[in-house]
Formats: structure tokens, sequence, C-alpha cells
């Protein structure tokens, strides 16, 4: 998912897929365990997309922390 598409979805959306992606994190992580996961590269994939999730809700905060100073 790409940053762009991330930025149009709502704040609840973004909340709702970032909840859906940690449990799918811990399944692979889980599977990594077991021995039953086969592409690895979904581990570094999903924990990039919930990095950029948390990274936009928090330029979020912070441009409305900012607007509320002034």
């Amino acid at each position: 998912m790409a940053e762009e598409d991330i930025r149009a979805f709502p704040d609840g959306e973004i909340q709702a897929r970032l909840s859906d992606a940690r449990e799918e994190l811990m399944r692979l992580r889980f599977q990594l365990s077991t021995g039953e996961l086969t592409d690895y590269t979904r581990l570094r994939f999903t924990r990039r997309k919930i990095a950029r999730m948390l990274t936009i809700l928090r330029e979020r905060q912070l441009m409305a922390s900012t607007e509320g100073e002034q």
C-alpha cells in the first residue's frame, strides 16, 4: 500500500488497517517460529506498512496540535 493511498483514508480507517496489519505480523511471526513461513519478504513488507501508517497518524496529530496552538 503506497503512502498516497494511506493518506487518502480517514484516521479511523487507518486505525482499522493498522490493527489488521499488526494481527498479520503476529501470524507471520508465529509461522516463522513454527517453520511454516515460506515468503520471508512478507515480514519486512508488513513491518514497513505498519511504520507508514504510524508515521502518517503521528504527522496528523502534530498538525492538529500546531493548529490548535495558533
